[in-house]
């Protein structure tokens, strides 16, 4: 986290405001493209965790190859129609400055190209996830984050044009973990050495989960990189600086809870494969409790020393930035609650109920925005619509899960809402006293911090926590005490 804050720093300012939000938005362009792979990709991480749960090594390996052989074949397709598609659009519809539009277009072409190297890693990535080796995954992020801090150097020092040079060198570190991802899994994994293999009937099955995961990508394409190009089209670049920043910071935050649920998804999707039914239940509500706690912990602070943390960190904050942040962080907070549900719909293969509905009602983000920006509103005002939609996207996705999994609504209202209904507001007391009576300041910043980690894990731990996870807890903390 603390790199990847530092490095949005030092490239904000080696770029400067004006290009950093091109490559925000020009990167949004080439993410829309994940539209479509995004759905495959979801369905060949269910697929690959489904049949380890079931424990058939031949099938995974048939899995594993014809996984490869998709994402080859989509690779090729996104590079031509990609550069056909982006390129027509960056050059004529998008407000890029003149001056900058070479630059623009070498970011296309880059961003697409990393775009096709994640993807072809992605069979790989869902075999070290879904055989749950946290400590390989641990270790080459920690490589990514080091590699792209020495991306940030190279910026700094280099005399070529800078948005050039960033965009080419993403494209090599995602080569190098790539290659790194490779190499681990055919040393570790039986079923990770590719054979080409035609299994028409796998095809159909990946094809059509990936035909309704289609939907729902779709919808958040729109939600997040189309709103993107909307705020590019009716305000220009430098609020798509103030909303890829917001994003980086987000994201940052976002990461402890996102290792988190990598942990917990695979378990979800075994529990249902292995018929675990009940187990799988407990999982959904807690994962979803822990989830919203552990980003609850490092969202306080920030929400409440947002300008102050903004003003430290970059040495030019652009207009909105704040803002946009603390909109940004309500909204993950509360769209992280749906996580666990999302991974236990999805293992069952069934999911076209689901598609269906979460794409409908998803997807109005992205024409109330438009209608927002066209009334004149704010543009702050599509936090608000995407806050209000994904509220709503909860109560349906309950009301999914009763009809897929006959998963008890109440359940999830008395283990993890009222829980966190609960929790939430009590958290908020000491740190907003600190902020109310103290000036801002460093020394106001680490005592709003320090009060805020030890009330809110007190407040956790003895509202948030059954009986039964306080005693796993002690037990843990009394066996590293003991060792």
């Amino acid at each position: 986290m603390a790199i990847t804050l530092y490095t949005s720093r030092v490239i904000l300012n080696a770029l400067g405001v004006e290009d950093y939000g091109i490559y925000n938005v020009v990167g949004g362009v080439v993410a829309m493209f994940s539209l479509l792979t995004g759905s495959l990709s979801n369905a060949i991480s269910r697929f690959i965790t489904f049949e380890l749960g079931r424990g058939d090594i031949k099938k995974l390996n048939i899995i594993f190859s014809t996984s490869i052989n998709i994402q080859i074949g989509l690779s090729i397709l996104i590079i031509v129609f990609g550069g056909i598609i982006g390129g027509w659009f960056l050059n004529t519809h998008m407000n890029i400055p003149d001056n900058r539009l070479d630059a623009a277009n070498w970011v296309l072409f880059c961003s697409i190209l990393m775009f096709c190297i994640n993807l072809i890693s992605l069979p790989y990535n869902a075999c070290i996830i879904a055989h749950e080796r946290m400590k390989a995954f641990a270790y080459v992020s920690i490589l990514d984050a080091f590699l792209r801090l020495l991306i940030c150097y190279s910026i700094t020092i280099s005399p070529f044009d800078k948005l050039i040079s960033y965009a080419i060198l993403l494209v090599i570190v995602a080569l190098i973990i790539r290659f790194v991802y490779g190499i681990y899994c055919n040393k570790h994994f039986e079923e990770c050495h590719y054979h080409f293999i035609y299994d028409r009937s796998l095809l159909k099955q990946m094809g059509s989960f990936a035909g309704w995961q289609f939907l729902t990508n779709g919808c958040w394409m729109f939600n997040t990189q189309g709103v993107n190009i909307l705020i590019n089209l009716f305000f220009g670049v430098t609020l798509n600086a103030a909303r890829g920043i917001a994003n980086q910071v987000d994201a940052a935050i976002q990461q402890f809870v996102n290792n988190f649920m990598t942990a917990v998804n695979p378990q979800i999707t075994k529990c249902y494969a292995s018929g675990d039914i009940e187990n799988m239940f407990k999982l959904i509500c807690r994962g979803a409790k822990f989830s919203f706690f552990l980003l609850l912990l490092f969202a306080i602070p920030v929400l409440f020393e947002t300008k102050y943390i903004l003003t430290l960190w970059l040495k030019n904050v652009p207009d909105y930035t704040v803002i946009f942040l603390r909109l940004t962080i309500i909204g993950s907070v509360l769209n992280m609650l749906g996580g666990t549900g999302y991974t236990a719909c999805m293992a069952t293969g069934q999911i076209k109920q689901y598609a269906i509905w979460i794409s409908s009602v998803g997807v109005l983000v992205f024409p109330l925005s438009w209608i927002a920006f066209k009334s004149g509103l704010p543009v702050e005002s599509t936090y608000i619509i995407f806050i209000i939609i994904y509220i709503v996207l909860e109560i349906i996705r309950l009301k999914i899960m009763k009809n897929l999994l006959k998963f008890p609504p109440m359940l999830f209202f008395h283990e993890v809402i009222l829980k966190i209904c609960i929790v939430t507001p009590l958290t908020l007391i000491m740190p907003f006293i600190s902020v109310y009576f103290l000036p801002e300041s460093f020394g106001r910043l680490c005592l709003t911090t320090a009060i805020s980690l030890v009330f809110s894990c007190i407040i956790v731990f003895t509202l948030g926590l059954s009986v039964n996870e306080q005693k796993a807890i002690k037990n843990k903390i009394q066996k590293k005490i003991s060792t």
